[in-house]
């Protein structure tokens, strides 16, 4: 039976076992995650001698909508640990919605998300100056980021201001923000004299453009991470205009951690190895290279996650690994080919500019492009140039929109295709 294949390097697998066999730290990890969470157990039983990789494909996936729907107890062998850990501070949690209807409850140990957030920085060549030394940093995240890691309530200023780090958003959504609204988070931002920049990729465009309508620069910024959600190039143009400096593309999601780290638009993304056993699953036989992922944190105590889907695909690329984004939000033409928002960034015509699109399919052959921009896109054959790359037959509307609203888990897509029955 072949190995399975990993987006992480040889060594942070561990040394190959025998013929057949795991390595070493890939498999003490699994145990370690079956002595600590009963969940595992109770889905699939493990023998005490030494895995082979067919027994380690019939550990069945886990799936976010699993989580939700056993609960974030069930990886607990008695639920009072989990009111003790967090009366204690030993454990702290967050609710997130993903790509589930209800939302899930992660429940993490007190400072894990600071430490793979750490090495998630180590891992690159752009942030690893800040990892380990003081600095400052300003965040705008989705209105679904709750809990104790963004406190963003409709606190003062000086209260919302935690190690380094100021939580620019509000209570409000900050794709309608008010202009009153920009004027505070740009004030905010010039105090702050950020050297990292962090946020969703259209919140940060649409940043971009409050600072550049009044003005402003931040020379302070050394650093803009992309993250939350999946950026365009469009997104990237508008924010280094207003922003000139270095951007990462770091992915993760709040029950996994952070999982690849990259230079945005560059398809150099590789393994944050100290985080994660990132296995790499063959999805489409029409698409080669393109993979789902299965994660398998490392060294967590509380919800510990083995071979978890994610949702998430990657394609393989000669400098390391593209993120292509949801599984849902790609689209196959009838042909069986792959159509990402990647392709939409490079069939939109060299003259065109906007802060935010959005490309939604309304029939076999209908699909609409709707676009957020300071005027309208007269003499620029944008309908013609999403039909011709979306397939004979198609026919593509664009509009343009004074704000595009998000889902609610307060997240965008790029690319909406129907959903299959």
């Amino acid at each position: 039976m072949t190995a399975s294949q990993f987006a992480n390097s040889p060594a942070a697998l561990g040394a190959p076992g025998k013929p057949d066999t795991l390595p070493e730290l890939l498999e003490r990890e699994i145990r370690r995650i079956y002595s600590r969470s009963p969940i595992y157990g109770r889905r699939f039983p493990l023998h005490g001698e030494a895995l082979r990789w067919s027994c380690y494909r019939e550990i069945p996936a886990l799936s976010k909508r699993e989580i939700v729907e056993r609960g974030h107890q069930s990886f607990f062998e008695d639920y009072r640990e989990i009111e003790r850990g967090l009366a204690d501070h030993r454990f702290e949690y967050e609710n997130t919605s993903g790509t589930t209807s209800a939302p899930m409850t992660v429940i993490m140990e007190d400072g894990w998300w600071s430490a793979q957030t750490r090495r998630a920085y180590r891992a690159s060549p752009i942030l690893r100056e800040f990892a380990d030394r003081p600095h400052r940093k300003c965040v705008l995240a989705p209105v679904g980021c709750s809990s104790n890691l963004c406190p963003y309530e409709d606190h003062p200023f000086p209260h919302r201001y935690f190690d380094g780090t100021v939580y620019l958003n509000l209570s409000s959504d900050p794709f309608a923000f008010s202009e009153a609204e920009w004027d505070r988070i740009v004030v905010e931002l010039q105090a702050t004299q950020p050297e990292i920049l962090e946020g969703e990729p259209v919140y940060l465009s649409l940043l971009a453009r409050a600072a550049g309508r009044r003005g402003v620069r931040v020379p302070s910024i050394r650093a803009v991470i992309l993250t939350y959600g999946k950026a365009s190039v469009q997104h990237g143009r508008r924010i280094a205009q207003a922003f000139p400096a270095p951007q990462v593309d770091l992915y993760g999601s709040t029950e996994a951690g952070y999982l690849f780290v990259g230079e945005a638009f560059r398809d150099d993304s590789k393994a944050i190895d100290e985080n994660a056993f990132i296995e790499l699953v063959p999805w489409r036989a029409a698409v080669p290279g393109v993979h789902q992922i299965h994660v398998t944190t490392r060294g967590r105590e509380a919800m510990p996650l083995l071979r978890y889907h994610t949702g998430d695909i990657v394609m393989a690329m000669p400098d390391g690994f593209r993120i292509l984004g949801r599984e849902r939000d790609l689209y196959f033409r009838p042909d069986g080919s792959l159509v990402s928002p990647y392709d939409i960034d490079a069939a939109l015509p060299a003259g065109f500019s906007c802060w935010h699109y959005c490309l939604s399919q309304t029939g076999a052959n209908r699909w609409d492009f709707h676009y957020v921009a300071d005027r309208t896109a007269h003499g620029q054959d944008v309908e013609g140039a999403l039909a011709g790359l979306l397939g004979p037959g198609v026919r593509v509307n664009a509009f343009r929109r004074k704000s595009l609203a998000p889902a609610a888990s307060g997240k965008f897509s790029l690319l909406k295709p129907l959903a299959k029955a």
